[in-house]
């Protein structure tokens, strides 16, 4: 693993949008420019995960969730105004700074052999959190609109992620959504992909009907599609369900709102 204290060169200019509508706040969101920067959405996300959900996360004892892939990846934030709090954030890998890590992220969890085609037009998004006070949705799809530009900067056709699902009821809500949307949401055989430590659906009631958590809701409406099976994440205490998104399947509705800014 790399230092904390990495030197980063980043390729990305930060870029400004403000964002007016309601019921978000005025928003500025922009790309990390400094390793300052990146320390504020690590922070950002210690509070999220490892104090609010209870995650182990690495360099928890610095009050930071932090690992080698952030010195490679370019971090999107969301602040309350210029200069304000720091109240969202992602970060996205393309598959060239992947090759300077020696994968994805999402390679640890899954075999993704099957996507290996797609990789030099593909990106992964990941570590998305927001600020307990700012989940009304404005600040997610704000931040939606700055990585849909960025996939047409880079010209990635496409993403893909992880989306988690807690385990506080046992299990029961990832094995039933699994149930759902192998169904519904499933991408073709020949892209699926398999858990490397895979979560025991089929030890599980799958029978429950159960409201997929808000993000994965979301992600779906936009029109991303389910790789395959879950992993299970113990440091997390969750299952990940992986997720492909293709620009060509982003549903026409959220495409004109992310590509056509309002503001």
């Amino acid at each position: 693993m790399r230092s904390l204290d990495t030197t980063l060169n980043w390729r990305l200019e930060p870029r400004q949008v403000r964002v007016t509508h309601r019921p978000a706040p005025e928003l500025d969101i922009g790309w990390a420019t400094t390793w300052t920067d990146v320390r504020e959405a690590q922070r950002l996300r210690y509070r999220v995960f490892a104090l609010e959900m209870g995650a182990r996360v690495p360099s928890q004892r610095h009050g930071l969730d932090a690992d080698e892939f952030d010195a490679h990846c370019d971090h999107l934030m969301a602040r309350e105004s210029p200069g304000g709090a720091l109240i969202g954030t992602y970060r996205v890998l393309t598959g060239q700074q992947a090759q300077a890590v020696g994968g994805l992220c999402s390679d640890e969890a899954f075999d993704l052999a099957p996507l290996d085609r797609l990789r030099p037009r593909m990106g992964e998004v990941g570590r998305a959190c927001v600020d307990a006070r700012h989940r009304h949705g404005g600040v997610i799809l704000a931040l939606w609109h700055a990585l849909a530009d960025y996939m047409v900067d880079r010209q990635l056709s496409t993403m893909v992620g992880r989306c988690s699902i807690p385990l506080t009821d046992g299990g029961r809500a990832a094995s039933s959504l699994w149930r759902r949307l192998r169904r519904t949401h499933i991408v073709e055989p020949e892209l699926q992909v398999k858990p490397k430590l895979p979560f025991p659906v089929h030890l599980l009631d799958s029978s429950c009907e159960t409201e997929a958590p808000a993000l994965l809701k979301g992600y779906l409406r936009l029109g991303a599609r389910v790789l395959g099976a879950p992993a299970w994440d113990p440091d997390f205490g969750c299952a990940d369900l992986p997720l492909l998104l293709r620009f060509e399947d982003i549903a026409p509705r959220y495409g004109r709102r992310l590509l056509q800014s309002p503001w």
